[in-house]
């Protein structure tokens, strides 16, 4: 049996897990070139592969149909937006996630990125190696109200930094919030658009679905206050960018600070990141020594369970 690792962390953080697979018998084909697969290495080695742990390369049919022993797909995480889940399931495929295994990394990030907003971090660090010394004023998180779109576990995590920093606390999600929950992590339940109208800071924690592309849109940024912040750490797509440049050039909105987009990376002449109160991170809010770590553990066990029982 074969399993094909895509993601570059397992290089580095997941050796241990290899030498286990093999000591189970499983040949295990990791990536240690430093970079990500072409498609068509991808296509390639895939195609003898009884199992496959997966980053953010694409799985389609294109690719299943060429992968006949196929049996396991393990995302390297959670969203699986690169994957074909129906045609998964119509070849008997199954498909596993990383629950949890980065929730903490992504929460800390979200808060480094209010702090980044809050403190005016980024600007400032710029302009003094540009030998400025200018001071303009922050101002402070504590107080100010953040609304967490989707409390699932990253949301949750994110809720439990947000109570120790004292900020008030408002949490939606498409799924119900029991009593209970938002009692345990000192969250008020509120609708998708009381958040959007009362929050200070908006983090978004949604997979990318038909139902969520777009989901904050010229509507939404119309409803948001004038000094709100913006954050996406979960799925380019989920916000309109067209919407969200005119937002921010028309200052309906004061910042974004997003760790996703639609394009990554973004084209050379994208007119949004050129914008000085819109800051890009590259895609790196789960990727911690120790959410690694665990993910290559976690994925290691999806992929033995599910190969040899």
């Amino acid at each position: 049996m074969k399993v094909l690792i895509t993601p570059r962390g397992f290089a580095n953080y997941g050796l241990e897990q290899v030498r286990y697979m093999e000591s189970k018998g499983i040949s295990v084909h990791y990536n240690n070139t430093g970079k990500a697969y072409s498609k068509e290495e991808f296509h390639k080695l895939a195609a003898d592969a009884d199992a496959i742990i997966v980053g953010v390369d694409i799985v389609d049919r294109e690719l299943m149909d060429k992968c006949p022993k196929l049996k396991v797909i393990c995302k390297f995480g959670v969203g699986t937006d690169n994957i074909d889940l129906d045609c998964a399931k119509e070849k008997g495929i199954f498909v596993g996630r990383t629950v949890g295994s980065n929730s903490k990394a992504v929460a800390e990030h979200v808060v480094a990125l209010m702090f980044a907003d809050a403190k005016n971090v980024y600007s400032t660090i710029t302009e003094v190696k540009e030998h400025q010394w200018n001071k303009p004023t922050g101002q402070e998180v504590s107080g100010k109200t953040l609304g967490i779109i989707g409390f699932g576990m990253i949301g949750k995590d994110i809720a439990t930094f947000a109570n120790g920093l004292s900020m008030k606390v408002y949490a939606y999600d498409a799924f119900e919030i029991t009593d209970e929950v938002a009692r345990e992590y000192h969250v008020e339940k509120k609708s998708l658009e009381e958040i959007i109208s009362e929050s200070d800071y908006i983090s978004l924690h949604v997979p990318l679905l038909d139902s969520t592309k777009n989901m904050i849109s010229t509507e939404e940024f119309k409803k948001m206050k004038k000094d709100a912040c913006l954050i996406n750490a979960a799925r380019g797509g989920i916000v309109d960018e067209e919407a969200l440049y005119e937002a921010l050039v028309n200052k309906d909105i004061r910042s974004a600070y997003f760790d996703v987009y639609s394009s990554e990376p973004p084209a050379a002449d994208d007119r949004l990141i050129k914008l000085d109160n819109f800051f890009l991170t590259p895609h790196t809010a789960a990727r911690t020594i120790e959410s690694e770590k665990r993910t290559c553990q976690m994925s290691t066990e999806i992929i033995v369970e599910h190969l040899l029982g």
